[in-house]
């Protein structure tokens, strides 16, 4: 390896870690009562955004949110807090692996609304993909529950959303940057509504989940993305369910089921299918 293939190497590892990082950081401080989901949500906000905020100034990015970016802002809020209240009952492994299926289902939608086709391996991924899901939140003992399951569900529709409303021409570090800045009187709305309630380390949890983990990943992504062929900015976010299960495992001794490890590999076995051209 050159000296810059190990350097983007070691930018897309840090990056895939960071998104990984959102899900182990959420379910680290809302396993604890003691701290709401909502503020969690709030704080990642407003944390991301004056962190974005700063980058924005350094580098003289464009920080004031425009009309046009409403929809993104609206779909970052609402996928922040299906985010956090789902990972009050489900593990960091599990809410990984549904938030990322629906993400990838939901750009896959409006893919085929929009009239691209898709080839025998498409479809077989697909049906992989959704069983696998089948499997994952069938009752059972490893089964989350269907309230949580739902919210992240949602939230993945809202990622997905987001994605697509980010895709096109443009600055994209700029759009981060207006559409956190956007969702900040979203977030101190929901502080104002819902009574803050956050333990010391549910604050400095939300804070890294917000300042390092989402806004310092989302730059760390959209600066290694020029450096990767396409094939590997796909396949590598793969990674993400199986990084975030094995952080959960080591931080937060959750268990690995065999349901998981199954539901897990049909799933990204699926998304990898449906990528193909």
């Amino acid at each position: 390896m050159t000296h810059l293939t190990l350097r983007v190497f070691a930018l897309l590892l840090l990056t895939l870690v960071a998104f990984a990082g959102n899900s182990v950081l959420t379910r680290a401080a809302l396993v604890d009562p003691a701290n709401g989901a909502t503020s969690f949500a709030a704080v990642r906000l407003l944390s991301g955004a004056l962190m974005l905020g700063l980058i924005g100034g350094f580098a003289r990015h464009s920080v004031t949110p425009r009309l046009r970016d409403l929809p993104a802002v609206l779909a970052l809020f609402l996928y922040v807090l299906g985010f956090s209240l789902a990972y009050r009952a489900m593990s960091a492994a599990t809410g990984a692996l549904i938030l990322f299926a629906f993400v990838q289902i939901t750009m896959l939608a409006v893919a085929l609304l929009r009239g691209v086709r898709l080839s025998g391996f498409g479809w077989l991924g697909l049906a992989l993909a959704l069983g696998g899901l089948v499997w994952l939140l069938s009752p059972g003992l490893s089964s989350p529950p269907l309230t949580a399951a739902l919210l992240m569900s949602g939230a993945g529709v809202a990622w997905g959303a987001y994605s697509i409303l980010g895709q096109g021409g443009g600055d994209p570090v700029g759009r981060s940057i207006r559409n956190f800045i956007g969702a900040v009187p979203l977030a101190l709305v929901l502080l104002l509504v819902v009574p803050v309630s956050l333990t010391a380390s549910g604050w400095a949890l939300s804070v890294a989940s917000g300042a390092l983990a989402s806004a310092l990943g989302y730059v760390l992504w959209y600066r290694v993305l020029p450096l990767i062929p396409v094939p590997l900015a796909a396949s590598a976010q793969l990674s993400v369910p199986v990084i975030t299960a094995l952080g959960g495992a080591l931080l937060l001794s959750e268990p690995i089921s065999l349901q998981l490890v199954g539901a897990c590999a049909l799933v990204l076995t699926g998304i990898a299918l449906s990528a193909r051209k």
